[in-house]
């Protein structure tokens, strides 16, 4: 062993002692299997490999660590569920050690007077609204479909969409305050926060500290606890789904829907996602899916015939060459429920759509969290997802330029056997999240088996790895980005993946650069991500 490598495995040494008088032994971890997960994301391995995995337990125990991390010169990437694709947690370093935040999951405090619940960075927003729903409340934004896993951290600092997102915004409309541990251990809270400073219950108090550590991607400080708004469960909801000849038509229905405010969640799918969904499952044959649904109506009786009208609609009710439109209406009122559903009825035909079973709206609803096994194809493939959010006038067009590149395309996808589809959705009345996906032969990574539930990882075949057909997606991928950014799209989960730096003016990222450096002056702090500082 050369006299470098001796030094830099003494510091490791030291600082693994340090960490593990902080945190306590059993939550310091450099074994290989480890370090492979923390330094793996959906789309792929980063650049190096994590040198440490360390899981803090409080405040105090992040604030230490990040204290000891940038006193032995490493860095640290904060890591949630592992659930992104964009390399927001993955390291080109290896001098990186992993911040895994998931030990964190507690809900700390239910504030009901004040409509207001604060939690730990940790905890998945399947967990939150366990504790909630018992108690006739929600958060506005409740999660993403992949909440199960994915955590309220995840999300404050990625941004997320779906679940509520299209009357109440983005997972960080519904932030009050944020408490962050900065690069330098300091501890920083943000919003009007009652007295003696510990009961946050309103964000804006002067300039708005708690959006700026928003969708950061971990890059600007470490989110210890977290604050959301409250709103009762609402007492009033129904479904409708349409079929759409053309994505445009599609398109323009979703944002006249969106525009009119109507929908509480939108979720449409192209024909060729519709297809990979019905290879994977049958709605109508699974029973807990359908005793899902009986347990979400208010009565027995309406759950019965609910779930009965699901399996008699079966496999069929979305023709495979459709695009499909499945959306929820909720309300106070059972009448304003109905007009809100009646006008979407009329929306949808304006487009030439025609009404179906609102099957998929159901289950939706029934089941918000299903397990992760969509993190592959149903023949053992890859999958990634690549989006744009865009302005409810763009959409059509983005859209056709990106069906212009799969075009393009065509050929070297069918070589490579790489499959494409789309998944669309709303952001409150301003914006379409449009969102192409990928499948293509390649190996399963330690991500997908901790995400997934193992008896189905065990049904599905273990494919090779296949660089050629990885390589097709890559170049794919990269084209998708520049009609985004053609046509001046937003992103969330930004991570590595996303042109953010090229899209600011010169005083927008003169300020970002000059933030980053009041609260990370040695960038200790997910260095890379958003473009800011380097790991090197």
């Amino acid at each position: 062993m050369s006299v470098i490598a001796e030094e830099v495995g003494g510091a490791l040494r030291q600082l693994k002692a340090t960490l593990s008088a902080i945190v306590g032994e059993a939550h310091v971890r450099d074994d290989d299997a480890t370090r492979t997960l923390h330094s793996q994301d959906i789309w792929g391995a980063g650049p190096a490999r994590v040198a440490l995995v360390v899981a803090p337990g409080s405040v105090a125990d992040i604030a230490a660590t990040v204290r000891a991390v940038r006193q032995a010169g490493h860095v640290l990437a904060p890591r949630g569920a592992g659930m992104g694709y964009t390399g927001a947690y993955l390291v080109d370093s290896a001098r990186a050690v992993s911040l895994d935040l998931s030990r964190m999951d507690r809900i700390l405090e239910v504030r009901s007077e004040d409509m207001c619940v604060t939690v730990e960075p940790g905890c998945t927003w399947a967990a939150l609204r366990a504790v909630l729903a018992p108690l006739g409340l929600r958060t506005p934004f409740w999660g993403p479909m992949s909440g199960l896993r994915s955590t309220v951290g995840g999300a404050v600092s990625q941004h997320a969409a779906m679940l509520g997102a299209g009357q109440h915004g983005i997972s960080a409309d519904s932030v009050v305050a944020l408490t962050v541990v900065l690069g330098d251990g300091q501890v920083l809270r943000t919003g009007a926060r009652g007295q003696g400073g510990d009961a946050p219950f309103f964000r804006h108090y002067g300039p708005d500290l708690t959006g700026l550590f928003c969708g950061d991607g971990g890059a600007l400080g470490i989110k210890a606890a977290i604050t959301l708004r409250l709103m009762p469960l609402p007492a009033h909801e129904d479904h409708a789904s349409f079929a759409f000849q053309a994505g445009r038509d599609l398109l323009a229905a979703m944002a006249a829907m969106a525009r009119a405010g109507i929908a509480c969640e939108m979720c449409a799918f192209d024909p060729g996602l519709t297809r990979v969904r019905m290879q994977r499952s049958s709605l109508s044959g699974d029973v807990k899916t359908l005793g899902a649904v009986v347990g979400q109506q208010k009565s027995l009786v309406k759950g019965l015939l609910a779930a009965g009208r699901i399996a008699l609609a079966g496999r069929d009710f979305v023709g495979e060459e459709n695009y499909s439109l499945h959306m929820v209406a909720e309300g106070r009122s059972a009448a304003g429920v109905q007009a809100d559903i009646a006008l979407a009825r009329r929306i949808a035909a304006e487009h030439r759509g025609e009404e179906i079973a609102n099957t998929i709206a159901k289950v939706i609803r029934a089941q918000p969290f299903p397990p992760l096994n969509s993190v592959m194809g149903p023949g053992g493939e890859r999958w990634a997802p690549v989006h744009g959010v865009a302005a409810l006038s763009a959409a059509g067009d983005v859209f056709e330029a990106l069906q212009q590149v799969f075009a393009d395309m065509a050929d070297a996808f069918a070589r490579a056997g790489v499959k494409t589809g789309y998944l669309f959705t709303s952001v409150s009345t301003n914006a379409l999240l449009v969102e192409p996906v990928f499948y293509w032969p390649g190996e399963r990574l330690a991500v997908h088996a901790a995400a997934m539930q193992p008896e189905h990882l065990a049904r599905l075949p273990a494919l090779p790895d296949d660089p050629a057909a990885t390589a097709v997606v890559v170049e794919a991928r990269r084209r998708v980005v520049a009609v985004f950014e053609r046509f001046g799209c937003g992103h969330f989960q930004i991570g590595r993946s996303y042109p953010y730096r090229q899209s600011r003016d010169a005083a927008s990222w003169a300020v970002l650069e000059a933030v980053k450096a009041a609260v990370d002056p040695q960038g200790v702090v997910n260095p890379g991500v958003l473009g800011l500082g380097s790991a090197g």
